[in-house]
């Protein structure tokens, strides 16, 4: 059982977590993951640690409430549980010093971004961040990035908020200018990384991308993860969860991420049921009480 002991909504759909996981904390390095399971008979999901204080023992993470699980964790506060709790889980992030990099993060890929940036920069290297969303509310750690950036650029895709346009318009500017950009690390949804991973390879440019949103159970027993780096079938979760952009086979990877959508659908509109249903009989109760 593991202790929330700080709760913090960022948007409408993204909250921030602290959790008691001295373990973890103590091991978690930029780009690590844990595997949570909410309650008994639920689903594993896996979550990108974005901080730890080995000091307090608490990781810290950032959730987007789309599916019923992370719909069901969103319910819970400080002082729940959160019943199972396992990492950290794969490699930790390739930190070099390239000189310059182009850290990019598309909507919550921008929590998974961010502890990366700041081990990026903590080397010695000159960061050029670039964050974007679909809207204004969905920009998170605008002031976290800016902190560890040299420079930050910010983009919307409806223009609610700073530049119109997407992370790929800046990140080209940013390849145009004579900043000497060599690494990108792109972190966000699969056709977003596609797009950076596409244009930098115009450019000759390494890049990094993560593909945790393919993964199952994290250790590399269920085979959902599966990818193709190169012509070769990797595990996302053993393998990974970083891999070079330019070897991916994204249109693959896309049509797989998909295989569960219908049954994803079924599970989030039973949770939605049930939570109106448990609404329902709470007011109930409490007109028959008065």
């Amino acid at each position: 059982m593991f202790l929330i002991t700080h709760k913090e909504k960022l948007s409408p759909t993204i909250t921030k977590y602290v959790i008691i996981a001295p373990f973890i904390a103590k091991k978690r390095k930029a780009g690590n993951f844990v595997i949570i399971r909410v309650e008994d008979n639920g689903e594993r999901i896996p979550l990108t640690i974005v901080e730890s204080n080995p000091e307090e023992g608490t990781i810290t993470l950032i959730v987007q409430s789309i599916g019923k699980t992370t719909k069901l964790l969103a319910t819970k506060n400080v002082g729940d549980f959160i019943l199972d709790v396992v990492g950290p889980l794969g490699n930790a992030t390739p930190i070099h010093l390239h000189g310059a990099v182009a850290c990019v993060g598309g909507g919550v890929g921008t929590a998974e971004l961010y502890p990366i940036a700041k081990a990026l920069k903590s080397v010695g290297n000159t960061v050029y961040s670039i964050v974007g969303a679909r809207s204004k509310d969905l920009i998170i750690l605008e002031n976290e990035m800016a902190e560890i950036s040299n420079e930050l650029f910010v983009t919307t895709d409806d223009g609610s908020y700073k530049r119109k346009g997407f992370v790929t318009d800046a990140l080209k500017d940013l390849l145009d200018a004579p900043h000497g950009i060599s690494a990108v690390y792109a972190i966000g949804p699969l056709p977003m990384m596609k797009a950076v991973s596409n244009l930098t390879k115009k450019y000759g440019v390494k890049t990094y991308v993560s593909l945790n949103a393919i993964m199952v159970d994290g250790t590399g027993m269920c085979g959902g993860c599966r990818v193709t780096i190169d012509g070769e079938m990797k595990f996302a979760c053993v393998d990974g969860p970083e891999f070079d952009g330019h070897a991916v086979d994204f249109d693959e990877l896309i049509m797989r991420n998909r295989t569960y959508t219908d049954l994803e659908q079924i599970s989030n509109t039973q949770f939605n049921h049930e939570t109106i249903d448990a609404d329902l009989s709470a007011v109930a109760g409490r007109k028959e009480f008065v």
